[in-house]
């Protein structure tokens, strides 16, 4: 009888899923050569693989995604000071998978909740390609809030 009183303290959507065939791994990095393609036909520029290695290294971790072929399709890596703020980086997907949208949208969304899960409280900030600006919005993200507007500088 006190079952039909409980009403959810909010309703959770169902979390975005991977298309059947494709893998999430957070156990392996890929191989350099594999990510700098995958960063470039995502539109960032190529990669020293030097540098590549070393970002890796110094991450706290990354997602990958896999097709059922088993190439490099998605990733994303995290950086954080352990402490107030929490980075993610590389947000890519293969722009030529059918299922890009839908690859971006998982990796957002397994990101940020590890990204609770090990650092509440962190504030987040994000480097993204356009393509990823919905499946970010889709997340509870918002461009520039508060006016605040992030700068880079590419050294």
């Amino acid at each position: 009888m006190l079952d039909s009183l409980l009403i959810p303290f909010r309703s959770q959507p169902q979390p975005p899923a991977l298309p059947p065939g494709y893998s999430l791994d957070a156990e392996h990095s890929p191989e350099m050569d594999e990510l700098n393609r995958l960063l470039v036909a995502s539109g960032d520029p190529s990669r020293p693989v030097e540098r590549l290695q070393r970002a890796l290294a110094r991450s706290l971790w990354q997602l990958s995604v896999r097709n059922p072929a088993g190439t490099l399709v998605g990733f994303v890596r995290a950086t954080s000071d352990l402490a107030l703020n929490a980075n993610l980086w590389d947000l890519a997907a293969d722009p030529d998978d059918p299922a890009c949208a839908q690859l971006l949208l998982v990796l957002v969304h397994t990101a940020l909740m590890r990204l609770r899960r090990e650092l509440p409280g962190c504030s987040l900030s994000v480097s993204a390609l356009p393509d990823a600006i919905e499946p970010l919005r889709q997340q509870g993200f918002v461009v520039d809030p508060g006016g605040i507007r992030a700068m880079g500088l590419e050294l």
